[in-house]
């Protein structure tokens, strides 16, 4: 039998031309409710940065950076999780799961009485977030062929590149409910939406589940392997949430100990995945395919500088313009309204040509020019000119988000799907907290640099840049000019720094070869419909006789 980690090894199917596909109303009903769920899950993670003083006031806390963090380390902590759970419970019922586990958390944080329990209804939140962003993603694999999946990945956008809309609109929605003292609304709106798309999928979803029994799905689920992703990736977040900041400089041990002991935690369950799971979560042999781990070094490195823009963008419209919180996150749509739509378009392309290495070159490309036009801003910037360099690195950003998926599933079999793109938005998530953190540290180191040490002097000695916005006003003119230029000078080298790490992700997408893109779906796990909405992986992909781990050849 052929080895998985060749990348020559069975001919899949050329795209069946005769074919037409008819997407039944009840199709589009899921995609309804995927879109308002994985909008619901990325509104969470980024609405109550601007409520957080309010919030934090209202319980008596302290510990105010966990308000936001638990949600992120939750989530991405249980995404590998929810992939495995998904091929043992089937896709409805696990997606279903994550939406009332969601909900819980919202009637938590919304009935919070103290910050432990608004902290404790955060994971809840984020364990259920993980759920939806990870099912939504392998549902699209199920009831889309890879061939036709670039208009959908397009247009679920709504689904994965919410989070830019969610980024601009959420601080805007948490910073408004906070002014006029509604802040417990914030999680409680969620509970009349969040039923919504549950009854959509419970009703409208009708997909083949595998019949198993119950200890072949033990066998399915690798307990070993949960434990230590979970742990790992949660000491590791933990150390880079904390370390910098005024508590946790970085070379204290609370900081060391955890990014220390989650990172070999990490390292050996990346080696347990290979050499002795019988179930793996992660693909591990076959992301030894060069194509397929391109595209998965891309998918760790594209989250560092989006998220650090979408994080930081509002810093230099507080810092150096003078805005409010709210009017920041409403300059911010420029990002949200220039990202989609060039997702949308990218994927209808790569529908259209088969094919996405130009497009994943084109984006990276433009994401650089743009953060190095970022890199050139000052102080005195004018809006217009910021908000056209901000618009140019979304189109970059469009872009990639919808052709970094291609070059991980092209050369995999359609079996491994599901726990490849589980561990695809699990990667995407994790590193979305080394952007904050990387950003975090660049911001503070130059600050310092850049303020004069008698203005220094006369400023607080665990200085935070972040908790230094709201005092500005207070600041006479000349300190409150000069503090202005040393934030928009920090901010220039965490766009350089930037632009310079996703130069690294374009010579990564330099490996990447083209491979022919599966036209059919998981025979095990394709549409139950009376027509032939979709055709089953019988359909379209030859196999070596037993064989599951075929991958696809790639072009010449």
């Amino acid at each position: 039998m052929s080895s998985p980690n060749s990348e020559t090894l069975t001919a899949g199917a050329k795209p069946d031309e005769g074919r037409r596909y008819y997407r039944s109303p009840s199709f589009w009903l899921v995609i309804l409710g995927l879109c308002i769920s994985s909008f619901l899950a990325l509104l969470e993670a980024t609405i109550v940065s601007n409520a957080l003083p309010t919030i934090v006031n209202s319980l008596h806390g302290e510990d105010y950076v966990w308000v936001g963090s638990a949600y992120n380390l939750a989530a991405a902590a249980f995404m590998p999780s929810t992939g495995v759970l998904a091929q043992v419970f089937g896709r409805k019922s696990v997606l279903v799961v994550a939406l009332a586990v969601f909900s819980l958390g919202c009637a938590l944080c919304g009935a919070a009485q103290t910050m432990a329990m608004l902290i404790g209804g955060r994971t809840v939140q984020g364990i259920g977030g993980a759920g939806i962003l990870s099912v939504s993603t392998i549902i699209i694999s199920d009831v889309v062929p890879l061939s036709d999946r670039g208009v959908f990945n397009g247009l679920l956008q709504l689904l994965n590149l919410v989070l830019c809309l969610a980024s601009g609109l959420g601080p805007v929605v948490g910073g408004t409910l906070a002014q006029n003292g509604k802040w417990r609304w914030i999680f409680y709106l969620n509970l009349p939406i969040a039923p919504v798309p549950g009854i959509l999928v419970a009703t409208c979803l009708n997909l083949k589940v595998p019949r198993w029994t119950w200890y072949e799905s033990w066998q399915q689920f690798d307990a070993l392997g949960n434990l230590l992703v979970i742990s790992g990736s949660s000491l590791f977040a933990i150390g880079l949430t904390w370390g910098g900041s005024a508590k946790f400089p970085w070379d204290s041990a609370s900081v060391i100990a955890p990014l220390c002991i989650g990172g070999v935690i990490l390292l050996a369950f990346m080696l347990y995945e290979y050499r002795w799971s019988q179930s793996p979560m992660v693909p591990v042999k076959l992301m030894l395919n060069r194509t397929t781990l391109s595209g998965y070094l891309q998918v760790m490195i594209f989250p560092i500088p989006f998220i650090a823009l979408v994080y930081y963008l509002p810093i230099y419209l507080q810092a150096c313009k003078g805005l409010s919180p709210a009017r920041s996150g409403v300059i911010l749509f420029g990002l949200a309204f220039s990202t989609p739509p060039t997702a949308i378009i990218t994927g209808i392309v790569i529908t259209v040509t088969k094919r996405y290495r130009a497009q994943l070159w084109l984006g990276w490309v433009i994401g650089i020019v743009g953060l190095v036009l970022m890199g050139t801003t000052h102080a005195d910037t004018s809006l217009r000119t910021f908000v056209g360099f901000e618009i140019l690195v979304g189109v970059g950003f469009g872009i990639m988000f919808s052709s970094t998926y291609f070059p991980v599933l092209a050369p995999l079999p359609l079996t491994s799907a599901a726990r490849a793109l589980a561990f695809f938005v699990f990667l995407r998530q994790f590193f979305q907290i080394w952007g904050i953190t990387i950003g975090g540290v660049i911001l503070q180191n130059t600050f310092r640099g850049r303020i004069p040490q008698e203005l220094l002097a006369r400023l607080p000695s665990n200085l935070d840049p972040l908790t230094l916005i709201p005092l500005l006003h207070e600041l006479p003119a000349a300190d409150l000019e000069i503090t202005r230029i040393a934030f928009a000078d920090s901010l220039d080298r965490v766009w350089q720094i930037m632009a310079g790490i996703s130069g690294a992700g374009f010579l990564v997408s330099c490996f990447t070869r083209h491979y022919e893109l599966h036209t059919s779906t998981d025979k095990d796990w394709g549409v139950k419909e009376k027509g032939k909405d979709v055709p089953s992986a019988e359909a379209g992909v030859e196999r070596e006789p037993g064989s599951s781990t075929d991958v696809v050849l790639p072009h010449t």
